[in-house]
């Protein structure tokens, strides 16, 4: 988000243009080097990851891939929404707010990414661990509504407090996927035999998810302890990096070197033979 003078905001910024936030974004040179960089770096996932693809036979392995594959595809999706104004506006802050009457600039596309492509991490990281089915559409549903939540606590003009008090309940919902992703996953996935890489996207996962409230809360949207459209951009973008790029790859590397493992979980061999000695 990015400051707009007082003067400015009966007579244009409620008058901007698509193509007047564009300017602005293309003239922002930190704001728009978050989006360009991260748009390449999805473009460059997507391919590598439609190589690392190529051999994969079976149907779950398949499965995790297909899964794994939306993250950059939304990712490069809304990235361009972004850089090209769509999902850009602007919102005057609310009394009680240090930017109080203020109007500032709000990315509210991202909310549309994160409520699309987190749930494609939990599914891959669910099926990579043989999760239950009703875990799994737990976890996700909560996903998605942490960030609805979170949209509505960044868009939210009317008071400050329900700012707050939908940050409050989008963080609710991430302590549900917090348990499952800390105590309930992890034993799926050692009777499945994939404990050691979910082992390693879990930390990576929960360590980076929780950046995300974290810069929320720093920054224009919450208490405002930086004003820099720019700086807030690249948390949130070098983020969206480490947490969905880097992810992807390294799951994908293992289950294209694993297949075996993925396609008969060992929690599923375990069951087919003890159905076989009754």
């Amino acid at each position: 988000m990015s400051l707009i003078g007082p003067e400015q905001l009966d007579s244009v910024v409620l008058q901007l243009t698509q193509s007047d936030v564009f300017s602005q974004i293309q003239n922002d040179v930190l704001l728009s080097s978050s989006l360009w960089v991260n748009i390449a770096l999805a473009g460059l996932s997507i391919l590598l990851f439609v190589y690392m693809g190529r051999n994969i036979t079976s149907g779950r392995a398949k499965f995790i891939w297909g899964a794994t594959l939306m993250i950059p595809l939304v990712s490069i999706s809304s990235y361009l929404g972004l850089a090209s104004g769509l999902t850009v506006g602007f919102i005057e802050m609310p009394a009680g707010h240090a930017l109080a009457g203020q109007e500032v600039t709000s990315q509210w596309g991202r909310y549309l990414t994160w409520a699309l492509s987190t749930p494609m991490i939990l599914l891959a990281l669910g099926v990579l661990a043989d999760v239950d089915r009703g875990s799994l559409f737990t976890v996700i549903a909560a996903d998605i509504g942490m960030c609805v939540t979170g949209l509505g606590a960044a868009l939210i003009t009317s008071s400050y407090l329900f700012r707050w008090a939908f940050y409050i309940i989008s963080c609710t919902f991430f302590v549900v996927v917090l348990f499952a992703l800390l105590f309930e996953w992890p034993v799926s996935a050692a009777s499945a035999g994939t404990d050691d890489i979910f082992s390693t996207l879990r930390l990576l996962t929960v360590v980076l998810w929780i950046g995300y409230p974290a810069v929320w809360a720093i920054g224009v949207e919450g208490f405002a302890l930086t004003t820099s459209v720019g700086l807030t951009s690249w948390g949130y973008s070098a983020l969206d990096i480490l947490a969905k790029y880097a992810f992807s790859f390294l799951l994908l590397r293992w289950v294209a070197e694993n297949e075996p493992t993925v396609s008969s979980p060992a929690s599923n061999t375990a069951e087919s033979g003890a159905v076989a000695d009754d």
